[in-house]
């Protein structure tokens, strides 16, 4: 034995080396094959592959929004946070430059005549009238918003629909939580691979089987994928092995910078100020916040004409009817081109990011490790076994390059 090492020790050492690429190739290969490719390439349905975290977008979407909405985000508690007198004080400067546009754009379009014949100073006054009244109209509204929320906006819809339609956002998610446990688990390989490797090369000196180098391929991608995966997650606290080496679960050692990634990745990439303008103005329930509108609208609309009521009825009674049921398109046109400019703000004020970052703290460990875990758990066995495959294949090819 110890004269064929010394004969072909070159294929000897290669051993614990080929066995180190083994574990390290399938890891990185078993990672890939979680996100890649986002669509089904190949013929379905047995042949061909489909990226593990983009097929199971809408399971994994609903998993990740349910515990969103039940542990971390209360709508109501999001939209109270809403001062609309700091709001209206804030943006006084182009709020008031937006209602004195509109205010003229709409006279110009119902009543040329009345608006280019008044003197300056009425339509001044009647400009000034309209802008110290609109705080109060967008309290109104904002309080009917927080009575009303569940009617006008479903944020757990707009979640679940931004993963679902969007999976290389989905992608991102389970990528930037797990980027270190990613991580970990190729470098892992490099490690196992090697340990494995030596165990083989002794036994290929006892044995030469052909079937060592298959069988022990096999093993290694088999066992390092599996360990990997369990030392991401466990132990949940931190223990002593053997007495001497402390650790513990790579993700739930990073808690604290997990609770940070993923507060940010919320507030800036799910939900979004736009994003949840966008499903108010432009969603399934759009005709609802067109109603609380049109209803705010018209009480306004009757309170400024209110002090020359029987004059306005009689110069310009159609003229007040258009303006009821044109009001509320043009103040919906305002506001998605004004969207834009106001985003920042709103981020500052919802400060989402924060309310998630806090919340994420104090969930428990099981809640926590459901930011993350379902990425793997369902489909585990099928990276396993993809590392298994590759390892035996490998190994395969290994034993031909021995006896060759």
């Amino acid at each position: 034995m110890i004269d064929d090492f010394l004969q072909h020790w070159p294929l000897y050492c290669s051993i614990p080396i080929v066995a180190a690429l083994i574990g390290w190739t399938t890891k990185l290969v078993a990672v890939e094959m979680l996100f890649r490719p986002l669509e089904f390439i190949g013929i379905r349905p047995w042949f061909g592959w489909q990226g593990v975290v983009p097929k199971a977008a809408p399971r994994m979407a609903t998993v990740a929004v349910d515990l969103m909405f039940t542990r971390l985000i209360d709508p109501r508690e999001l939209l109270s946070r809403i001062d609309v007198t700091e709001l209206t004080t804030t943006l006084r400067e182009p709020l008031d430059e937006a209602i004195a546009h509109m205010v003229h754009e709409l006279m110009m379009r119902y009543e040329p005549r009345i608006w280019v014949t008044m003197p300056e100073f009425a339509r001044t006054a009647m400009i000034a009238r309209v802008q110290r009244d609109a705080p109060a109209l967008i309290d109104d509204i904002a309080n009917d918003l927080r009575v009303n929320l569940e009617h006008v906006m479903d944020l757990r819809a707009i979640a679940i629909d931004t993963l679902v339609n969007d999976k290389a956002l989905l992608v991102k998610l389970v990528r930037d939580i797990g980027t270190n446990e990613l991580r970990f688990i190729v470098r892992s390989g490099l490690l196992f691979g090697t340990v494995l490797g030596f165990v083989q090369m002794i036994t290929w000196a006892f044995t030469h089987s052909p079937m060592l180098m298959p069988l022990f391929g096999g093993i290694t991608g088999l066992s390092t994928d599996w360990l990997a995966l369990q030392m991401i997650f466990r132990p949940v606290n931190r223990r002593w092995i053997l007495g001497i080496v402390p650790w513990q679960g790579l993700f739930h050692k990073r808690r604290e910078e997990v609770c940070n990634d993923y507060g940010n990745l919320i507030a800036t990439e799910i939900l979004t100020p736009a994003r949840m303008l966008e499903a108010i103005l432009d969603g399934e329930r759009a005709d609802r916040l067109a109603a609380i509108l049109s209803r705010r609208m018209s009480e306004f609309i009757d309170a400024q004409s209110a002090p020359a009521r029987p004059l306005v009825t009689l110069v310009a009674g159609d003229t007040i009817a258009a303006l009821k049921r044109d009001m509320v398109p043009e103040m919906l046109t305002y506001i998605r081109g004004a969207a834009a400019g106001f985003e920042e703000q709103a981020m500052r004020t919802l400060d989402l990011r924060n309310l998630v970052v806090e919340k994420t703290r104090n969930l428990t460990d099981l809640e926590y490790e459901g930011l993350l875990r379902p990425a793997f758990k369902q489909d585990e066995w099928k990276l396993v076994a993809i590392g298994g495959i590759l390892g035996f294949l490998v190994g395969e090819l290994q034993v031909h390059l021995l006896l060759s």
